[in-house]
């Protein structure tokens, strides 16, 4: 099993604190979820057939209508090696770490931005995350279609995970899916906050759609997790308001991490810093019932939004407690 963020039980176990007591800082995922309505109790009782208004739902949002639903970005992500064939892929290291899983037994090169364009040619995939999870790097729009017309010249794929680009989306590719050599992923789970709900997108050119819906088989996605997509997807006034509330708290974020010491980057949704001792804060602020990510290669902290000013003030104080007794995030 991988790590991943989230692991509250487990961290109420290890520190003996009751888990009502945590402020769950480790998954990137929007604290203020969208504020939907139950789906009718009449979806629950069916076969769940393909939802017409949340396709369309979809297909405005994502400016397309070349897309795919599934269980969340991870079926998708599990079933691509299998579906494109590519033997020979570029990835991000770091990056999740879910795709170097699902593609572990082809032959992975591992990148980094600035290798990224010398390599790319020798390729039969790049996979990138967009912007990056954890380092939260961000690639320009213009950059991204250049190495697509690149990759597509020679049969190659270029593939997008975007899963965290809903709160700044000027750079998604995603109006341009359908086009061949292009997969773009993207959910619910992160802009939403409705990583429960395990709703996904794949966005790609129709044999390839056909490809993975036949993999994956019938019934991916269930009639109230539609249900739960439409109503999400469809709100732009609520899309609106939280791309300027989650801008404010990412300016928020980066002042108080600064303030501590820290040389933060990432994206609205999560800060990433890069700093030696990240497995020591992770502990000190475990310690204050406070869960964040921590990574080892290279070292480095994620760090998540707070829900609210409570667990603004909760970070801030646990910060200046974990510096006054000696750590640094230098």
């Amino acid at each position: 099993m991988l790590e991943h963020g989230g692991g509250l039980r487990a961290a109420a176990a290890r520190y003996g604190i009751p888990l009502a007591e945590w402020l769950d800082l480790s998954t990137g995922i929007n604290p203020v979820h969208y504020p939907l309505l139950t789906p009718p109790a009449s979806l629950w009782h069916r076969l769940p057939e393909p939802d017409a208004r949340m396709l369309a739902a979809a297909a405005s949002y994502y400016g397309s209508d070349q897309l795919l639903p599934v269980a969340g970005s991870q079926a998708a992500i599990q079933a691509l090696p299998s579906v494109l064939g590519a033997r020979r892929i570029g990835l991000l290291a770091p990056s999740y770490a879910e795709h170097a899983h699902a593609w572990r037994q082809h032959d992975i090169v591992w990148l980094n931005a600035e290798t990224i364009d010398a390599t790319l040619d020798t390729l039969d995939a790049l996979l990138l995350v967009q912007p990056n999870n954890p380092s939260g790097e961000h690639f320009a729009r213009a950059q991204l279609i250049d190495w697509h017309r690149r990759l597509q010249r020679c049969g190659g794929t270029l593939i997008l995970d975007e899963a965290f680009i809903d709160a700044d989306p000027a750079d998604s590719l995603a109006p341009l899916a359908g086009q061949p050599g292009l997969v773009i992923l993207r959910s619910l789970g992160k802009f939403f906050g409705l990583a429960g709900a395990r709703v996904g997108f794949v966005l790609a050119d129709a044999a390839v759609r056909d490809a993975l819906a036949d993999h994956l088989g019938p019934w991916t996605l269930s009639a109230p997790a539609q249900d739960i997509a439409r109503q999400a997807l469809s709100d732009t006034a609520w899309h609106a308001h939280m791309r300027t509330s989650l801008a404010a708290d990412s300016v928020r974020m980066t002042a108080l991490l600064r303030h501590h010491g820290a040389r933060p980057s990432g994206p609205a949704l999560f800060k990433y810093v890069a700093t030696d001792s990240a497995r020591q804060w992770q502990d000190a602020l475990a310690r204050a019932a406070i869960l964040v990510r921590a990574f080892d290669t290279p070292a480095a902290l994620r760090v998540g939004l707070p829900p609210d000013e409570t667990g603004w003030q909760r970070l801030d104080t646990a910060l200046h407690c974990a510096r006054r007794d000696g750590h640094s995030l230098e």
